[in-house]
């Protein structure tokens, strides 16, 4: 399965020390480019599991350049280049824009609900907490209350 993440989920995972989660999820996660060039900002190591892949046709990505950061645009674009199976994102507006290119998306949360469906994390609301405090994630009342109940924690 191929997946293609953008920034957002894999930074959020490394600051709560949680990246290799995905690894263990998908074995591997693809980025483009820019998302690389974005998480080396400010993460000096990347996992080893993490592949950069150019894209082929840069002319997809100015489909979503208007609207959504280099990194989102990039993303989906190799997302769709390649076939993926998944497209990891959180931002409202490109994920909107992902899903309406025919694409699946999850954010972190789902990365975590699934996490935890495995075996991977013990609590779902222990990992939001701690999205909260060493990310400064911010999840709305209403999101939390479902991906909690989801998760079987409510």
């Amino acid at each position: 399965m191929i997946v293609v993440s953008d920034t957002s989920v894999v930074t959020a995972l490394i600051q709560i020390k949680r990246v290799q989660l995905l690894a263990d999820l998908f074995g591997s996660v693809v980025v483009p480019k820019a998302v690389a060039d974005e998480l080396a900002i400010c993460h000096v190591k990347l996992p080893i599991w993490l592949a950069v892949k150019e894209l082929r046709d840069r002319g997809m990505v100015n489909k979503w350049a208007e609207t959504l950061d280099v990194g989102e645009s990039e993303a989906i674009a190799l997302a769709i280049e390649l076939g993926a199976a998944l497209v990891l994102m959180d931002e409202k507006a490109g994920r909107a824009a992902a899903q309406s290119a025919g694409l699946q998306v999850v954010g972190v949360l789902g990365v975590i609900r699934e996490a935890k469906r495995l075996g991977l994390v013990k609590s779902v609301a222990e990992e939001i907490e701690n999205l909260r405090k060493m990310a400064s994630f911010r999840i709305s009342p209403a999101l939390e209350a479902r991906v909690l109940r989801d998760a079987g924690e409510v």
